[in-house]
């Protein structure tokens, strides 16, 4: 299997059983994510009012592998900023391609944007 690097948004529809939670599903356990991403999983669901502990742990039980955060990939996210602009894309978007590229991985999500951007990594929209 390729290696899979998971978005915010595709962990979400995930947890939140949303269209395309069955594509991240078949994939989650042996994904990836990396800690910036999983400090913005996190908020999201304590937004959405989980409980911070029973948040944090949906996401670190589910997901196969979570990645630390480097300054490799702080720079590549840092370089992504000009030409992702345009489209929106935000720091934690821009992590999450980061640690794609790191891995040499696919990046899942469910941000159609993405498909649009010429990037250094392989974008599997998840609905």
């Amino acid at each position: 299997m390729t290696s899979i690097v998971l978005d915010t948004s595709a962990v979400l529809a995930f947890l939140d059983d949303e269209p395309g939670a069955e594509e991240v599903f078949r994939v989650i356990r042996f994904a990836s994510i990396s800690t910036v991403n999983l400090a913005e999983v996190y908020t999201k669901l304590t937004e959405r009012g989980r409980a911070g502990d029973e948040a944090f742990s949906a996401v670190r039980d589910a997901i196969g592998q979570i990645v630390p955060f480097t300054a490799q990939m702080a720079e590549m996210t840092g370089s992504l900023r000009t030409e992702t602009r345009k489209s929106g894309l935000s720091l934690g978007d821009r992590a999450c391609i980061a640690l794609g590229v790191a891995l040499g991985a696919e990046v899942y999500t469910s941000d159609r944007v993405w498909a649009d951007l010429i990037l250094p990594c392989t974008i599997k929209l998840i609905r």
